[in-house]
């Protein structure tokens, strides 16, 4: 049976106009003839990520949304803050294709062997432009899917995987051998635990809720702090000087959480201290800013020495820095196993035109844990 292939796709865009307004909304678009080494993607499956959301709405106010249009052709609007355009300059009055990774079926390819050898496979892609029916993309920026892997199984595979194996990556590079991960309990948080567990490394999770520590303990997590508990502090720094933890990566930025764990790294430390130095520790500690749950100011007292560091990690400059040949090994690690270690999990699956729907946006907007959604651009939509 020949695939059909279409012309024209509809693709999700968000505009931030000059005058303050965030529009979203689904537009047609050519889907452009692959080059000899690039494919075309029927998109079956894409996740909305803490790191999209930033692209999709901007700075806008969400409580401030208005959706009009039809059911099938949603437009999105809110206002933009006064005091937050400035930051959203570089984007002004132009539309822009939202989505960093997806998975699907190649119907077209360009005349490489390469190319050609992805006909009718199913790959998961990183790239931008997911949030799209169709993607043309080049073969480097594809994964093949293992045999009977489906499109939902595969649409996480680079994001969250990558980050939580390249925060391992970064640990063991820089010296030191164990690590600690806020927001824990999150889809990444359940990767990293399953990977530290596999690779024996030690791991200390931080979350917010009893709920959340039950839930890594019962998958078999050992050291998982809540900073709900009263004795958050006291049990941080015990598991510190358990794991000898000296790294940590941060997704809530804001607040004073990085400067605790800094402080109980110190205090872990300084238990099997032979004497007093006014300088603290020669140990250095490092946290990095890796998200933005908590847009706030970051806090911390000065409470742990000289020797420390605090700063931001994003995976794709990792990558770079990391080299084409040992980023395709961690790749591969991540379709060796896909439906295991790093294994997604989904609240809900929306078409495009769902994923704007006040409904839709009160699940993924909190980036709440549990609350993980799924688009499938195939959904309700016809061409």
């Amino acid at each position: 049976m020949t695939t059909y292939i279409p012309r024209t796709s509809l693709q999700l865009r968000s505009l931030i106009r000059a005058s303050g307004e965030l529009e979203v909304s689904l537009q047609e678009v050519q889907v452009p003839e692959p080059a000899p080494g690039e494919v075309v993607v029927r998109i079956e499956a894409t996740p909305i990520n803490p790191s999209d959301l930033g692209l999709l709405f901007g700075a806008a106010d969400i409580s401030t949304a208005k959706v009009t249009g039809t059911p099938e052709r949603p437009v999105l609007t809110a206002r933009v803050p006064e005091k937050l355009m400035k930051a959203m300059a570089g984007r002004g009055d132009e539309s822009m294709p939202v989505g960093n990774e997806g998975a699907g079926v190649v119907i077209n390819a360009g005349s490489s062997p390469a190319a050609q050898a992805l006909l009718g496979r199913t790959v998961a892609m990183l790239g931008g432009a997911m949030y799209a029916q169709h993607r043309t993309i080049s073969v480097e920026q594809c994964l093949v899917l293992p045999p009977g892997t489906t499109p939902a199984e595969g649409a996480s595979c680079f994001v969250n995987p990558l980050t939580a194996l390249g925060m391992v990556e970064t640990m063991k590079r820089e010296g030191h051998k164990a690590l600690v991960h806020t927001a824990a309990a999150s889809n990444l948080g359940q990767m990293l635990n399953r990977i530290c567990l596999k690779d024996g490394i030690g791991l200390v999770n931080i979350v917010r809720k009893p709920e959340q520590a039950e839930l890594l303990r019962e998958q078999g997590a050992k050291h998982v702090c809540s900073t709900g508990s009263p004795e958050f502090l006291a049990e941080l720094t015990d598991a510190l000087a358990e794991t000898g933890a000296t790294v940590a990566f941060d997704a809530i930025g804001g607040g004073k959480l990085p400067g605790q764990i800094l402080t109980c790294m110190e205090a872990a430390i300084n238990r099997n201290a032979k004497e007093y130095s006014r300088y603290g520790s020669s140990v250095y500690k490092q946290v990095y800013l890796y998200g933005m749950l908590d847009p706030a100011p970051t806090e911390f007292s000065r409470s742990f020495g000289m020797a420390w560091g605090m700063g931001g990690w994003l995976l794709f400059p990792f990558l770079q820095k990391l080299g084409p040949a040992e980023a395709l090994k961690l790749r591969e690690r991540v379709a060796a196993e896909l439906k295991s270690t790093f294994a997604s999990h989904y609240t809900r699956t929306v078409s495009l035109a769902e994923a704007l729907t006040p409904e839709a946006i009160a699940v993924y907007g909190q980036r709440s844990t549990g609350a993980k959604v799924l688009i499938d651009p195939s959904k309700g939509l016809t061409m």
